[in-house]
């Protein structure tokens, strides 16, 4: 895995552009700025001293192969890459259904890994359908989940289901804080469960102040796609007269929701941080993170870190190693 990344850190630029653009193709949401993120999310994986800090933690002992069933999502690019890490680490054999939304970055991760140690080719199966596992590992919808549910339920399975990040404000932030905001929300076009789709502000808080921290991300309006989504929802909020707020590029509306639509930011007011708290616990399990500077909330994440996970943080909590070392 180290080799890996000194691989991926060192590929030859037309290497690199050739599997971008090829990428892009397949999906527009795949731009060259995304997917370049993700190799470098991934290759910050792929540390030495991170990757044995992470690894100290578990005893993994000589076992059994098991056929480890993964049905990948394909909101951003190589979301999938960390069940693929755990599953090879973990000495399983990785039985891949990939998304039709991210069928390029990962065959390409796999063959490069094959290219450093042959004997991962019997490790890792791409699959149009899971057949002859031994455990199931999903990533989809809260419908998706359900189907999960029922086709993978007979087996050890960790299924995930929608999850969506919020932003808790205090008033105290200072300039870098919201311009990292701008970053936990807009960074893979707020398709990722980490990205945040929900703010919320202290009573009298002025948003409009706030809107100018995110102009950075004014070409987002240029992508074809997310200009589609921009310019449906504003259409939809006009007909119906919802009041809302429009920097050119995102609309933001106040709303008791969690999870808003593409180009769509909800927000909400509260008066005490504590009640506030009491009141996310109920939801937990539809948050991913939580972006704040309060201490209120445990395991919180600083602004601008929210897309910058590390190998040991777990999607939904689920530690996914230790579920593999079990089987």
């Amino acid at each position: 895995m180290i080799e890996l990344g000194n691989r991926l850190k060192n590929l030859e630029s037309e290497t690199y552009s050739k599997i971008i653009r090829e990428a892009n193709l397949k999906n527009p949401w795949f731009t060259s700025e995304n997917t370049k993120r993700s190799f470098e999310g991934l290759i910050a994986y792929l540390d030495e001293d991170k990757l044995s800090a992470w690894l100290k933690n578990y005893t993994i002992k000589e076992h059994s192969s098991k056929n480890v069933g993964v049905v990948m999502a394909g909101n951003i690019p190589m979301v999938g890459i960390h069940d693929f890490i755990c599953i090879l680490v973990s000495g399983h054999k990785l039985v891949c259904k990939l998304s039709s939304s991210d069928d390029i970055l990962i065959p390409f991760i796999a063959s490069e890994l094959i290219n450093i140690e042959a004997g991962f080719a019997d490790q890792i199966e791409f699959v149009d359908q899971l057949k002859n596992i031994d455990a199931a590992i999903t990533t989809g919808s809260d419908n998706s989940g359900r189907y999960f549910e029922h086709y993978f339920g007979k087996y050890p399975n960790i299924i995930r289901k929608n999850r969506t990040s919020i932003a808790v404000l205090t008033g105290d932030e200072s300039t870098q804080d919201l311009t990292g905001l701008s970053h936990d929300i807009y960074s893979y076009f707020g398709l990722g469960c980490r990205n945040v789709s929900k703010l919320f502000l202290p009573k009298n808080y002025s948003i409009s102040d706030l809107l100018n921290h995110f102009n950075s991300y004014g070409d987002l309006v240029h992508h074809s796609k997310y200009n589609n989504n921009y310019f449906y929802n504003k259409s939809i909020f006009l007909v119906n007269q919802d009041k809302h707020l429009d920097n050119g590029f995102t609309l933001f509306i106040e709303s008791e929701k969690l999870v808003s639509p593409i180009s769509v930011i909800f927000y909400e007011f509260y008066e005490d941080i504590d009640v506030l708290k009491n009141k996310l616990d109920l939801v937990k399990s539809k948050i991913q993170c939580i972006v704040t500077n309060s201490k209120n909330f445990e395991n919180a994440i600083s602004f601008g870190e929210a897309q910058k996970p590390e190998v040991w943080d777990y999607a939904d909590n689920i530690d996914t190693l230790k579920f593999l070392l079990s089987l």
